[in-house]
C-alpha cells in the first residue's frame, strides 16, 4: 500500500536516464511568445497577469529590489505551471522533490543575503544583536538569529515540497476510496466522489497559492536586505 501511495513521487525514468530535465523545461511550451507588432488576447491576458503579480510583490522595493523583477515573475510561473501540470492525471510534480526545492531556495536565498551584505552591511550584521540586549544573552542571541537565518531556506523548501505531497496523496487516497467503495456502497462512493472532486479544486487553488507564497517570501527577504 505504502509503495503504491508513493509511486508518483518516484522519478521517472526513460532507458534507464531520469527525465525530470525536460519535464522542467514542458511548462515554458505552454506560455505563448508574442511574434507579432499586435498581441492576441492570451498574450494580453498573461502581460497583464504578470504586470498585476510584479505590482503586488515590488510595491515596497526599492530601485535594487525591483531589478530582481525578471528572475521573481518567472519563479511564481514556473512554480505555479509545475504544480498545475503535476494535477494531471499520470503527470510527475517536480516539486514535490526536496532536492529540488532546495536547488531553488538557497540559491535564491543566498542571493539576497549577499545582497544585504553588500548594499546594507551594518543593518544586516544588526539582525544577529538586536538594540539594547543584556551583555548576558548577546552569544545566545547571536546563535539564535544565525540558527534563524539559516533555516530559512529549508523552511520555503519543506513548505512547497508538504503542501504539495500532501494533496497528491489524499487525492491518492480519496480516489481509491471511491474506486473501491464504487461495487461495495454506491451511495458512498458518490459522496467520496463529491469530495475528490472538492478536493481538486482546491488542489488546484493550492498550486497557485503555495507558487505565490513561495515567490512572496523570497520577494521579502529581498525587502530585508535591500
Amino acid at each position: 500500500m505504502n509503495e503504491n501511495l508513493f509511486t508518483s513521487f518516484i522519478t521517472p525514468t526513460m532507458v534507464g536516464l531520469p527525465i525530470v530535465t525536460l519535464i522542467i523545461m514542458l511548462p515554458a511550451v505552454f506560455y505563448p511568445s508574442p511574434n507579432r507588432l499586435i498581441n492576441n488576447r492570451l498574450i494580453s491576458i498573461q502581460q497583464w497577469l504578470a504586470q498585476l503579480i510584479l505590482k503586488q510583490m515590488l510595491l515596497a522595493h526599492n530601485v535594487k529590489g525591483r531589478t530582481w523583477s525578471l528572475m521573481l515573475i518567472s519563479l511564481i510561473l514556473f512554480i505555479g505551471s509545475t504544480n498545475l501540470l503535476g494535477l494531471l492525471p499520470y503527470s510527475f510534480t517536480p516539486t514535490t522533490q526536496l532536492s529540488m526545492n532546495l536547488g531553488m531556495a538557497i540559491p535564491l536565498w543566498a542571493g539576497t543575503v549577499a545582497t544585504g551584505f553588500r548594499y546594507k552591511t551594518k543593518a544586516s550584521l544588526a539582525h544577529f544583536l538586536p538594540q539594547g540586549t543584556p551583555i548576558v544573552l548577546i552569544p545566545m542571541l547571536v546563535v539564535i538569529e544565525t540558527i534563524s537565518l539559516l533555516i530559512q531556506p529549508m523552511a520555503l523548501a519543506i513548505r512547497l515540497t508538504a503542501n504539495i505531497t500532501a494533496g497528491h496523496l489524499l487525492m491518492h487516497v480519496i480516489g481509491g476510496a471511491t474506486l473501491a467503495l464504487t461495487t461495495i456502497s454506491p451511495p458512498a462512493a458518490t459522496i467520496t466522489l463529491i469530495i475528490l472532486l472538492l478536493l481538486t479544486i482546491l488542489e488546484f487553488a493550492v498550486a497557485l497559492i503555495q507558487a505565490y507564497v513561495f515567490t512572496l517570501l523570497v520577494s521579502l527577504y529581498l525587502h530585508d536586505n535591500t
